[in-house]
C-alpha cells in the first residue's frame, strides 16, 4: 500500500466520524491558537522594549549631582550643584570610549501661544544632546552656532507640546512664551514615545542651554555654569563598565575628592536596566508559549485516546486487511496518518483562530502585537510532531495485532 492510499484511507476513516474527529482536533486547534497569541503578546512586549531602548539611545550613562546632607538628613540625587559644562567637555575630551557627552539643564513652566497652553517641561541643550539622546528634528532646523553663544530665543517644540499648543497647524516661525519668555520655533521633533517609566518623551520643548540659564531659569542659575545631568553616550563596541570606571575616575579627580570619600555625583547605567528589562520580556515570552504548549499536549493526549478507541472498534477490519495482505508496516502507516493528519488539520484551523485572535487583542486591548511566521511554523511543526508522538502508540498496537485473533474479535 502505498502513501497516496494510506492518506485516503484515513481520511475516508476519519469522515465516517466527523463529530468526534473535531472533537478530537479541538484540542490542537485551542493549543496552537494560543500558542499563537502568546507568543504574538510576548514578541510585541519585546519589540515595545527595544522601541524605548532606541528612543532613548543606545550605550547611554546618565550622570547626575550628588546629594545634599542637611542635620543628618540626606536630600537625595541632584539636590547639590556638582556638575557643570566643563565636566561635560572634559568627559568627551579625555576619554576616548566616549561618543558625545551632552549637559543639560531642566524646567518646566507653562508654555502659551496666542489662545492655547499647555504646561510641560523644558531642557536647555547643546548640539551633543541630540546625537546622545537619538532625537531627530522632524521639520524645520536646529540651533545656529549664533543662538547658543547668544542665548538665542529659539526653540524646538516635541510632537505633543506641538499638537496641543497649534492642532494640525505648522508650528515653524511661530512664536511660543516659555515662562513668559517669547521664544521663535524653529523645529519640531520626532515623535518618540513613552519612556520605560510610561511618561510621555514627546511632552518637551529643547532650547539652547545658554537661553535656558540665563532667560528662563535666571537667578543663581545663571552666575554659575552648574548643569542639571549629563547625558553620556559611549562608542558602539566600547566596554561599558570601562567607560563608567573612567568617568568616575576623571570627575573625583576634577571635583578633587579624597580617598574614601563619597563621589558627589551618581551615575546611571541605562544599558543594564533596559537590557534587564529585555531579558525579563524574552523570558516572559518563554514562560507564555510553555503554558500555552500544556495545551498542545492536552490535544495530543486525546488524539492517543480517539486513536486507541478506533484500533479497537477497527479490530476485525485489521485483521481482514492483513489476512489479504497487508504488511504490520501498512497498518502503522495507515493509523499513524490518520493521527498526523487530525494534529495537521487541527494546526492549520489553530493558525486561523490564533493570528485572527492576536490582531483582535491587539485592537481591543491596544497592545503591541507582533505575529511573525517563525511561530506559525513552530506551532504547526509541533502539531505534526504531537501526531506522530500520540499516534504511535495506538498504530504500533494496531500493527502487531495478529490477523486470526482480530478476526475472531467480536
Amino acid at each position: 500500500m502505498n502513501f497516496l492510499a494510506s492518506i485516503q484511507i484515513a481520511l475516508r476513516a476519519l469522515r465516517v466520524n466527523k463529530l468526534r474527529s473535531t472533537l478530537t482536533m479541538l484540542g490542537i486547534i485551542i493549543g496552537v491558537a494560543a500558542v499563537i497569541v502568546m507568543i504574538a503578546i510576548g514578541a510585541g512586549a519585546q519589540a515595545r522594549v527595544e522601541e524605548q531602548i532606541r528612543s532613548l539611545g543606545s550605550n547611554l550613562i546618565i550622570l547626575l549631582p550628588g546629594s545634599v546632607t542637611s542635620g543628618g538628613v540626606r536630600m537625595g540625587a541632584g539636590s547639590r550643584s556638582s556638575l557643570t559644562e566643563d565636566d561635560a567637555y572634559a568627559i568627551q575630551r579625555e576619554i576616548v570610549e566616549i561618543q558625545a557627552a551632552a549637559p543639560a539643564l531642566r524646567g518646566t513652566g507653562q508654555v502659551v501661544a496666542g489662545n492655547n497652553n499647555w504646561s510641560t517641561v523644558f531642557y536647555g541643550v547643546t548640539p551633543e544632546y541630540f546625537e546622545a539622546r537619538n532625537w531627530v528634528i522632524a521639520s524645520g532646523k536646529g540651533f545656529e552656532p549664533a543662538d547658543l553663544t547668544g542665548s538665542g530665543k529659539v526653540a524646538l517644540l516635541g510632537e505633543t507640546v506641538a499638537r496641543n499648543l497649534f492642532c494640525d497647524a505648522d508650528p515653524v516661525g511661530q512664536v511660543v512664551r516659555v515662562r513668559k519668555v517669547p521664544m521663535t520655533v524653529v523645529g519640531t521633533l520626532e515623535r518618540k514615545g513613552q519612556s520605560l517609566m510610561g511618561q510621555d518623551q514627546d511632552d518637551v520643548i529643547l532650547m539652547p542651554i545658554s537661553t535656558a540659564r540665563n532667560r528662563v531659569l535666571g537667578g543663581n542659575i545663571a552666575k554659575r555654569r552648574s548643569v542639571g545631568s549629563i547625558s553620556i553616550k559611549i562608542r558602539e563596541g566600547a566596554d561599558m563598565a570601562e567607560a563608567e570606571s573612567e568617568i568616575r575616575s576623571l570627575l573625583r579627580q576634577r571635583h578633587r575628592l579624597q580617598f574614601g570619600k563619597d563621589d558627589d555625583f551618581t551615575l546611571r547605567n541605562l544599558s543594564e536596566v533596559l537590557g534587564a528589562r529585555e531579558e525579563s520580556s524574552r523570558i516572559m515570552t518563554l514562560l507564555l508559549a510553555a503554558v500555552a504548549s500544556v495545551s498542545l499536549l492536552v490535544g495530543g493526549i486525546g488524539i492517543m485516546n480517539i486513536m486507541l478507541v478506533s484500533v479497537t472498534e477497527r479490530t476485525r477490519e485489521i485483521g481482514l486487511r492483513m489476512a489479504v495482505g497487508a504488511r504490520a508496516r501498512d497498518i502503522l502507516s495507515q493509523f499513524l496518518v490518520e493521527a498526523v493528519t487530525l494534529a495537521l488539520i487541527g494546526g492549520l484551523c489553530g493558525i486561523v483562530l490564533g493570528v485572527t485572535g492576536s490582531y483582535a487583542i491587539g485592537y481591543f486591548a491596544q497592545w503591541r502585537i507582533e505575529v511573525n511566521t517563525q511561530a506559525i511554523a513552530l506551532a504547526v511543526g509541533f502539531a505534526a510532531a504531537v501526531g506522530v508522538f500520540f499516534g504511535f502508540y495506538p498504530a504500533r498496537k494496531a500493527s502487531t495485532l495478529l490477523p486470526i485473533e482480530a478476526l475472531r474479535y467480536e
